[in-house]
């Protein structure tokens, strides 16, 4: 299957500039970029569905740049609701350096400062070599400028646009740049960006806009919207990023596939009528999750988080490290003690596992506690830091899925 043809199987083509984009991508030999904002010190799974389409077309015999936006980064891509945040120039460099560093490790491709050839032009020359190219009645009618005109847009945001389109153009004549690939919101970006480079050069660029990663009620992957899963492991773990894929809608689960893998047609397709015939295997699920964290984390990481899941899922947690009890317990309900050693009935009222000594002794009685791992049927036992993991922190559970944890301060 050619790439264009694949491409559009994933479904990761929503627009195009030209109908000879199919042509020129099927021949290979094109430079293209594909860029974000330094707007946070590492990327997201929305970020890894953009740019694995660089490997793709990479492997297809293309020339990927990744853009950093260091100076539009500085003045925001406007939102479709409200104007962002503006953030200091030490905390874009602090982003930039830290996306660069990402990127560069999980992608290996060339990545490039829009602040390098942005930050020496002064408005004069802003708007007789480039705001004389756009025309207002242009800019007015592109998409998000649109819906922004009721709530009001800035002559910020409003200028973002004609950023843009120069990084397009700076690209193209001096990285010999033809293409630039992005999400379905940059469109009106895209196509600003060709046709300066039309008007001041004579010449043709190229582009096309990929489908936003989405779930199913629309709303997209990112750090606006919800709890951001992120590619640095130290912000989002190998673990959470299996349960996150494990979890996804089965709705939603091949089109993550189709974005998200380099499983070919034949093996989704295979495993979309697993997941038709026999969904309580979750196998797609599963192969979604195996080839994303492999690819960015190793099999290691992958296994480890298996590992993980599977001990968690058995209730066997004494031999997990305290390590994988932080990750795995991220957002229990922890209580901090002083206190080196505890009654059991006095720990379980404390973490709000029973109400009363009365209630506590029956959990007991009943057989339904456990402390890190071990079920336990003593009224008289005694919680101990010295038998804590990593001397840290006890694991309460209480029935099948009630957990909690005591954290030593002594």
């Amino acid at each position: 299957m050619k790439i264009y043809d694949e491409l559009v199987w994933r479904g990761l083509i929503k627009d195009v500039s030209s109908p000879e984009i199919e042509e020129k991508l099927n021949n290979g030999g094109l430079t293209f970029y594909i860029g974000t904002d330094p707007t946070g010190d590492s990327l997201h799974i929305g970020h890894f569905s953009s740019f694995l389409i660089s490997k793709r077309l990479k492997d297809a015999g293309h020339n990927p740049i990744l853009l950093v936006g260091g100076a539009t980064g500085l003045i925001g891509d406007p939102k479709p609701d409200t104007e962002r945040p503006m953030i200091t120039k030490e905390q874009v460099q602090h982003n930039f350096d830290c996306l660069k560093a990402q990127a560069q490790k999980i992608f290996g491709f060339e990545v490039v400062n829009n602040y390098d050839w942005s930050k020496d032009l002064n408005f004069i020359d802003f708007l007789r070599d480039y705001g004389k190219y756009f025309n207002v009645n242009y800019m007015l009618n592109k998409d998000i400028v649109k819906r922004r005109l009721d709530l009001g847009i800035t002559y910020t945001e409003f200028s973002y646009m004609i950023m843009q389109a120069m990084d397009f153009y700076w690209l193209h004549e001096n990285k010999n740049c033809q293409l630039q690939v992005a999400g379905q919101d940059q469109w009106g970006n895209i196509t600003a960006g060709i046709e300066l480079i039309r008007k001041k050069t004579g010449k043709e660029a190229y582009g096309f806009t990929m489908p936003l990663l989405t779930k199913s009620d629309g709303t997209k992957f990112g750090k606006t919207n919800g709890k951001a899963i992120w590619l640095d492991r130290e912000k989002t773990s190998p673990y959470e990023m299996y349960q996150f894929f494990i979890n996804s809608e089965d709705d939603k689960v091949i089109d993550y596939l189709k974005f998200l893998t380099f499983l070919t047609p034949e093996e989704i397709m295979e495993l979309e009528e697993k997941n038709k015939t026999q969904p309580h295997l979750r196998e797609a699920h599963k192969a979604l999750a195996k080839e994303v964290i492999t690819f960015l984390h190793g099999k290691e990481a992958y296994e480890e988080a298996v590992q993980v899941s599977q001990t968690l899922f058995s209730g066997q947690i004494q031999n997990l490290t305290l390590e994988q009890v932080d990750v795995a317990f991220e957002g229990v309900p922890t209580v901090e003690i002083e206190e080196n050693e505890m009654n059991i009935l006095d720990a379980l009222i404390l973490v709000g596992a029973a109400k009363s000594k009365r209630e506590a002794r029956e959990f007991v009685n009943g057989g339904s506690v456990l402390i890190n791992g071990e079920r336990i049927k003593d009224l008289e036992f005694t919680v101990k830091k010295e038998d804590a993991f990593g001397q840290s922190k006890t694991v309460i559970r209480r029935g099948k899925k009630n957990y909690f944890v005591l954290k030593y301060n002594g």
